[in-house]
């Protein structure tokens, strides 16, 4: 297995004295004049590393006792002397949490009839996306409910809502909506007579974005509206989540006289938090005024929904992620992390940065941080909204690091590191790692099995560290793995950063020759153009322009060069994390991605292509380094690419880069053999 070499200093816990500063140093080697290596020669070169001793638990079960490197080499790093820094920063965010934790206990219930206005999660609707692989397809947006299974009826009929009416659920909706474990309670029109007598439409984005239903009734419109709500829930397969569960709910006040007629209900708002729920508006024919209609999943009573629990051999499910996004930390985890709830804490990401649903298989156990290895799966729906914003031909790059790490990390903080500082706030980062793309594959409506293990957990005041490997496959044949490491920190450690350098300034390339003759690839404007292919777009438009200098960069083959700046209303402080905003570090390596991207498309790699698709290229070992955090305060991002070799074969181009991030100051990304590939997809079919 391939050794992850991470070096530079990354937080010191001890708040040691600062390095004094020297002369400004670039970021990399010297520019070469000679031909840039190729990824398997830069691959081949010597680990130069040197590592430090440490005490780890069990830092590998294949040798007992043995010190993992990269762990030996992170303790280095926290022990060697860094500088106080961004101390402003973190009291910044920590104001900016805590507003955003009092916005959120002050906002309404979500057991109440009111109507919601759309907001952050809330999306507004949805729109056709040419996918060119067939029809447009309607994505969801960003932060829609991602329902728990996916039905291919639009239409029931009475026969069919009297099925739903008896729980059958799987029988009308197929075979989605049964899972092991589960039994199966719910059903419609359990507290009024069934009153609807056809639905016409079933739209799961439809409405303002979350959903919207249209049926024939005949009888009390209260009881129509409440139907087409439960209608609704149950198409989600919103009970999957929780075993033996049932529907309730309630209608707003109205005349409950007979009538008949059509009943439209468009959903304001559903989520799995505190229980599975859905707020919607309901129109019934021939009646003034709307219903507000809410419809409840709730357990059988006295029934405990924690690990293990909610569904009968099933450790964790959709909604135990939802909890430890940003519920309560003791139904997602259990009972010890109960004081994690309401404060910063470690979370997996919220909306559409969520990329993990089930823990199948845990072989560990609480408070054994030696080792574990578990099996976890994320459904990857067709209509998901980064397939419509991406330029990939399939999954974007930034989605195979954050399903894989947060696959990862997840059971590694189940075994309990932080419940070894009671009352420290430890915040999760990750620090790096390396991936390789093992087989092409299209993702759209796959499950992603992840099979992950913890290598090792490292104890240190103020934080801990943890080694992970991974191997994601698809109906079990393997097509991505890596090994990753995350550490979490407590404040002072966070207000410690010194980047990859050191604390010490190391300008970008560009910055490090003014003389260097530029050309700008205006990434704004070619977006700005509906018809413009292979382009990022919505919530992926994450650079506007590019800089070139041609035969620049540290190899001489090309240099590319972007600033962006931070807007603190960005959708992802949102959703990474909750009460704990920063920039999620694949959205960097993606930005870099980016500004590869356009700079191929501007070189004219693309002529001639029918239809030119970006993929991730096979069997190019892709290397990261994040030594510190950008957050919604920072001001801007700066990022540079060095282009390394460029290959053109029958099958396409294939670009090969190095690269940084910068936040103002401070050099804290470095990226290795990013690798992005350009093909004719009509060639290939």
């Amino acid at each position: 297995m391939t050794v992850l070499d991470f070096d530079g200093i990354a937080f010191d816990p001890s708040g040691a004295a600062q390095r004094p500063a020297t002369e400004a140093e670039p970021a990399s080697s010297p520019r070469s004049d000679t031909a840039a290596p190729s990824p398997e020669a830069a691959a081949a070169q010597p680990n130069r590393s040197a590592y430090a001793s440490a005490t780890a638990v069990n830092p590998d079960p294949r040798r007992p006792g043995a010190v993992h490197p990269v762990v030996a080499d992170a303790i280095a790093q926290l022990r060697a002397g860094v500088i106080e820094a961004h101390r402003a920063a973190l009291s910044a965010q920590t104001t900016l949490q805590r507003e955003a934790w009092r916005r959120a206990v002050a906002a309404a219930a979500p057991f109440t009839t009111e109507r919601q206005e759309p907001g952050v999660g809330t999306p507004r609707g949805a729109s056709p996306i040419e996918t060119g692989t067939g029809p447009a397809l309607m994505h969801a947006l960003e932060g829609a409910f991602k329902p728990l299974a996916r039905p291919r009826v639009a239409r029931l009929d009475r026969g069919e809502l009297e099925r739903l009416a008896a729980t059958e659920m799987s029988g009308v909706f197929g075979g989605n909506h049964r899972r092991d474990g589960v039994e199966v309670a719910a059903r419609l029109a359990a507290t009024t007579p069934l009153v609807l007598t056809e639905v016409s439409a079933l739209e799961l984005y439809g409405g303002g974005g979350n959903g919207r239903v249209v049926a024939r009734f005949e009888g009390d419109p209260r009881a129509a509206a409440l139907q087409v709500g439960e209608v609704f829930a149950l198409y989600a397969g919103m009970p999957l989540c929780l075993s033996g569960s049932v529907l309730t709910g309630g209608v707003g006040e109205a005349g409950s006289e007979f009538a008949s007629g059509t009943v439209e209900l468009v959903v304001d708002r559903l989520d799995l938090v505190p229980r599975p729920f859905l707020q919607a508006t309901a129109t019934c024919e021939g009646m003034a005024g709307t219903l507000a209609v809410t419809v409840l999943v709730t357990e059988p009573s006295g029934a405990r929904v924690g690990p293990g629990e909610a569904v009968p051999g099933l450790l964790l499910n959709e909604f135990h992620m939802a909890h430890l996004a940003r519920g309560d930390q003791a139904i997602a985890m259990g009972a010890e992390f109960a004081p994690y709830t309401g404060v910063r804490a470690t979370r997996l990401p919220t909306g559409g940065l969520l990329l993990v649903d089930r823990v199948l298989r845990f072989d560990g156990e609480r408070g054994n941080l030696e080792s574990a290895s578990y099996d976890t799966e994320y459904d990857s729906p067709a209509d998901s909204w980064y397939y419509g914003d991406t330029a990939n031909d399939s999954m974007p790059h930034f989605v195979y690091m954050e399903t894989s790490l947060q696959a990862a990390l997840l059971m590694g903080y189940y075994a309990g590191p932080t419940l070894t500082q009671p009352g420290v706030t430890l915040s999760l980062r990750n620090l790096g790692g390396t991936a390789t793309v093992l087989r092409q594959v299209d993702l759209r409506d796959r499950t992603i099995e992840q099979s992950s293990r913890l290598l090792s957990t490292t104890i240190l005041p103020g934080s801990s560290l943890q080694t992970f490997d991974y191997t994601l496959s698809v109906d079990g044949e393997p097509f991505y793995q890596g090994e990753t490491m995350f550490g979490y920190f407590s404040d002072q450690a966070l207000g410690n950063q010194t980047g990859l350098d050191a604390g010490r300034y190391v300008p970008s390339w560009l910055t490090a020759h003014p003389e260097a003759a530029t050309r700008t690839i205006d990434v704004a404007a070619r977006r700005a153009d509906p018809a413009a292919r292979a382009c990022s777009r919505d919530r992926l438009a994450l650079i506007d322009r590019v800089e070139v200098v041609d035969e620049g960069g540290n190899y001489g083959a090309g240099y590319l060069h972007s600033l962006r700046t931070i807007d603190p209303g960005d959708w992802f402080f949102a959703r990474h994390f909750h009460l704990d905003p920063v920039i999620p570090g694949s959205l960097g390596v993606e930005s870099v991605i980016h500004a590869v991207q356009e700079w191929m498309l501007d070189a004219g790699f693309a002529d001639g292509m029918a239809d030119p698709v970006f993929r991730i290229p096979v069997g190019i070992a892709f290397s990261w380094r994040y030594r510190g955090q950008f957050l919604p305060t920072d001001g801007t991002v700066e990022l540079e690419a060095h282009i390394k070799s460029v290959r053109r074969d029958e099958h396409g181009t294939t670009v090969v880069v190095d690269g940084s991030l910068w936040k103002p100051g401070l050099r804290i990304y470095e990226l290795v053999d990013l690798a992005v590939e350009l093909a004719d997809r009509k060639a290939s079919e």
